[in-house]
């Protein structure tokens, strides 16, 4: 009789079956023929994709970053999502979290992944608070492709909109070196 092969995990991380699935898709989707993103992008490529701000994100993230400020809490133990309270009416976003989600917009996830890229470089404009529970949409679009000291770098414009009223909250500029 034989014996299953174990998986063999790192022991100090451990790995529940769907995380070691996960693990292992990603590793077979960079053995399948990967490029840079300098060759996967053009100038002009457009993607975006819509983020729901919910109250349990907003406290993730600042705890995350510990940013505790009682501006961004919407929400209360045993009573769950409330108003808040920030000098703009109700609790607010912390001003940088939708940046955060840009590279999950930047890639496209229907092609392989991008093999050997570092985001270098951003310049975060911020119109408007965004409000906890809004729903955003984050829009990026390839503008430049140049190379400066022998490396190449591909350059985005970013906008994150209100869906709903159209509130345009936050721009942003960002390279992404490609190896």
């Amino acid at each position: 009789m034989m014996q299953a092969e174990t998986i063999r995990t790192d022991a100090l991380r451990p790995l529940s079956d769907i995380q070691i699935e996960q693990t292992r898709e990603f590793i077979d989707s960079l053995e399948q023929g990967s490029q840079t993103y300098w060759d996967m992008v053009e100038i002009g490529d457009e993607l975006s994709r819509e983020l729901h701000i919910t109250p349990e994100l907003v406290i993730l993230y600042a705890d995350a970053v510990e940013d505790f400020n009682p501006w961004y809490e919407a929400w209360k133990m045993n009573t769950w999502h409330i108003k808040g309270e920030s000098p703009f009416g109700g609790a607010i976003v912390p001003p940088v979290l939708v940046s955060h989600f840009v590279l999950s917009v930047q890639f496209d996830h229907n092609k392989p992944f991008a093999i050997g890229s570092i985001h270098t470089f951003h310049d975060s404009e911020i119109l408007a608070p965004i409000p906890v529970g809004a729903t955003v949409r984050i829009a990026t679009r390839a503008t430049d492709k140049y190379e400066k000291r022998g490396r190449r770098y591909v350059r985005h414009e970013v906008n994150v909109t209100d869906v709903e009223n159209g509130t345009h909250y936050f721009r942003e500029t960002r390279d992404i070196l490609s190896l």
